[in-house]
């Protein structure tokens, strides 16, 4: 009897490992907000491939966009939550469900695994504005109200930060939202348009080059890919920091194994120093962390994005 009782937790114990290996089952399919060749698409391809031998499957990569990311979203909560379809998306999962009607509730259908990186947005000027701090932008835009911005489209966090820095300056700034950052940056470069309200990767090189000027960044300390570039707080707009973030969410119900698994192999491969490196490239900061702790990040922002988008009035046309 003694040793049945001594058997009895090494048993439990086995069977509890056992249901730990039983996922992934199959290949994980990583669906991804946004389109090839993207720093989004780029950053998830990495992993995938770093975490496929740990898996003992085949990751695949898939490209779903449109709708601010929510095409990809709707398309992933329709399937079945056993943890081998994974959401690979941005920050815009806790905005655009203040802007748009949508099928679903990001809050309530997705679960969060993983944050990959943050980035900040950046106030970019073209050198014939002729401004090279905040402080000098501010005193031209109000000699000449009205100074054209460009972002990626409307009700992005780019326009969502453009305004409020305009409404902390006390400024009038003119929207011109882009289907995409391309042709954004292009005509930005170009000087079609003087200023932008940007992400910073598809930036780094004109910037480096001498033929952009950021003047701010909205992360709450400044980014290693801009290191002498101040927050916007440091250039005097209190409060103003948002993050811009690249994250892995599977459907509510997945496997709690498939989270804790996808997790600890992701976590294991931003650790990674050709990985951090890679990511550098494309001003990406790698982050980590647990699945509660993304979850904290996404209900902040959340939150915020809710307060931002009644009180600055952002719109979608």
């Amino acid at each position: 009897m003694l040793k049945r009782i001594l058997l009895l937790p090494a048993l439990v114990l086995a069977v509890a490992t056992a249901q730990a290996q039983t996922w992934p089952q199959k290949p994980v399919r990583m669906v991804v907000a946004f389109p090839p060749g993207g720093s989004t698409d780029i950053a998830v391809r990495v992993l995938a491939e770093r975490i496929a031998p740990a898996l003992g499957q085949n990751v695949v990569v898939e490209n779903r966009t449109g709708a601010s990311g929510n095409v990809a979203a709707e398309y992933v909560v329709r399937q079945p939550a056993d943890g081998h379809l994974v959401l690979a998306t941005a920050d815009a999962l806790a905005s655009t469900p203040h802007l748009y009607k949508l099928a679903f509730e990001p809050a309530k259908d997705f679960v969060p695994v993983v944050q990959l990186t943050r980035q900040p947005v950046v106030l970019a000027a073209h050198p014939s504005l002729g401004v090279s701090s905040v402080a000098e932008l501010i005193s031209l835009a109000k000699s000449k109200p009205g100074l054209a911005y460009a972002t990626s489209g409307a009700g992005s966090l780019q326009h969502i930060a453009g305004e409020w820095f305009a409404k902390l300056a006390g400024v009038s700034l003119t929207h011109v939202p882009y289907k995409g950052g391309g042709q954004a940056v292009t005509d930005l470069v170009g000087g079609q348009v003087p200023l932008g309200s940007l992400g910073n990767t598809p930036l780094l090189p004109h910037y480096r080059a001498g033929k952009l000027k950021i003047l701010a960044q909205t992360t709450r300390a400044r980014s290693a890919s801009l290191p002498n570039v101040p927050t916007y707080e440091e250039a005097g707009q209190k409060g103003l920091v948002l993050e811009q973030w690249l994250g892995l969410f599977v459907i509510a119900g997945s496997p709690p194994e498939a989270v804790a698994r996808l997790n600890a192999e992701i976590g294991r491969a931003l650790g990674e120093a050709a990985v951090r490196e890679r990511f550098a490239q494309y001003g990406l900061e790698p982050v980590g962390g647990t699945p509660e702790q993304f979850a904290r990040v996404y209900r902040a922002d959340y939150a915020m994005y809710a307060r931002l988008i009644k009180d600055l009035n952002i719109r979608l046309n």
